[in-house]
């Protein structure tokens, strides 16, 4: 599944994290791609940003997989007004699954969706995983400058060889692992 900001972030677990991930899987299928596509233009790369950007400027029948050839408008607009009110930030602004269905199924009207979550707002999300691939991978033996003077600000913050004084730190992640990780969305 797809893991709510609340989870992720505080390890709070609750029924609405359930919530959020059918919110992230509607969009996927109603899309018909994945929640992240690094094969996409910038913009397009990270479904739920997308999503939104789309629904703010009132063009969310963008959303709708270009591969189908007919569906009906009211449809595809309540399937992606549900998901995005259930990937709101806030676990109490999600409706609750029985609501979801009766929504989904016509019952009950799609609540207005209020914002745009502050996941999406309060990070600006900049895929730089690029730029490290193209660079030399510090390894953890990579040797470290010292300076007398600095020694005990330098043992908080390691300087690599490659750097010349930058302060950029000497990491034992394998970059190239991290972004196929990162692609394959795990």
């Amino acid at each position: 599944g797809y893991l709510a900001p609340e989870y992720a972030m505080r390890g709070h677990l609750t029924e609405k994290a359930d919530v959020f991930s059918f919110g992230v899987a509607a969009l996927e299928i109603i899309s018909g791609r994945a929640n992240s596509d690094n094969s996409l233009d910038m913009e397009k790369i990270y479904l739920l940003e997308w999503a939104w950007n789309l629904h703010e400027n009132n063009q969310s029948l963008g959303l709708v997989d270009p591969t189908l050839t007919e569906f009906n408008d009211k449809e595809a607009l309540r399937v992606i007004g549900v998901a995005l009110l259930c990937t709101q930030a806030s676990p109490m602004m999600r409706p609750p699954m029985s609501r979801v269905v009766a929504m989904l199924a016509g019952d009950i009207e799609v609540g207005k969706v209020i914002s745009k979550p502050s996941y999406l707002t309060d990070w600006d999300f900049k895929d730089i995983t690029a730029s490290f691939l193209n660079e030399d991978t510090p390894t953890p033996s990579s040797s470290i400058k010292r300076s007398n003077s600095k020694e005990k600000s330098e043992r908080e913050n390691p300087v690599d060889d490659h750097s010349e004084g930058t302060g950029a730190l000497v990491s034992p992640v394998n970059v190239t692992q991290l972004a196929d990780i990162i692609a394959e969305g795990r």
